[in-house]
């Protein structure tokens, strides 16, 4: 059967997508490669994607992460900022608030992404509408599945009620946080945020301290 309107569309976009990032990383990566890492994350997102009307603009922010953390893994970009990233079983509440309060608090100090082991449709909509109420943004953390890339692209890797789907690398700074999710204790919201803005806090703290001592060695 031939593909409908809607799948000819997303497929000239995704054709556009791949010609811009592989002129974005030209001499990083081969054209094949790009246009993989493209219909593969366009894949990926599809998986869990209720509304479709954002999910070729999703596909382009997702992919050209993914590069970029990839290239940031093998030495091929710059990696300017400590890069930290939270994983969560849905990637739709506690990472979501981790990620809004680290990026609001460090500011450009610190590259912040998420992923979730098994990623809902959508945020969840009393956890976006808390950090939104704090004044954070999260333009950025929208649900998305945990890939390889993201996690050696990472400097730290702070999980949460993931288990063990996390690949493990050398070289890397592993945390466990023992929070609840949200989605399973909706009365206890505003505890969890407390408790995750605490280890938030503790975590960029050592962030700091670890950058400061290593630029006097």
């Amino acid at each position: 059967m031939a593909p409908g309107p809607s799948a000819q569309t997303d497929q000239k976009v995704l054709e556009r997508i791949s010609a811009d990032l592989t002129a974005r990383f030209k001499g990083v990566f081969a054209p094949e490669t790009v246009e993989h890492y493209v219909f593969e994350s366009y894949t990926a997102l599809a998986r869990s994607a209720r509304i479709r009307a954002y999910l070729t603009v999703l596909t382009e922010h997702f992919a050209k992460d993914r590069l970029t953390a990839l290239a940031q893994s093998t030495g091929a970009a710059p990696k300017d900022v400590p890069e930290v990233l939270f994983v969560c079983v849905q990637n739709s509440g506690r990472s979501q608030l981790a990620a809004a309060y680290l990026r609001h608090t460090a500011g450009p100090a610190v590259h912040v992404r998420t992923a979730g082991s098994a990623p809902a449709a959508e945020v969840d909509p009393a956890v976006a509408e808390l950090i939104t109420a704090r004044g954070s943004d999260r333009a950025e953390d929208y649900p998305k599945p945990l890939t390889d890339d993201v996690v050696r692209g990472a400097d730290y890797v702070i999980t949460m009620g993931c288990g063990d789907a996390c690949p493990i690398y050398p070289g890397k700074r592993y945390l466990d946080w023992d929070v609840k999710d949200p989605a399973t204790a909706p009365d206890r919201l505003e505890a969890i945020a407390a408790q995750i803005t605490a280890e938030v806090d503790a975590l960029l703290a050592a962030i700091r301290t670890e950058k400061a001592e290593g630029a006097t060695t």
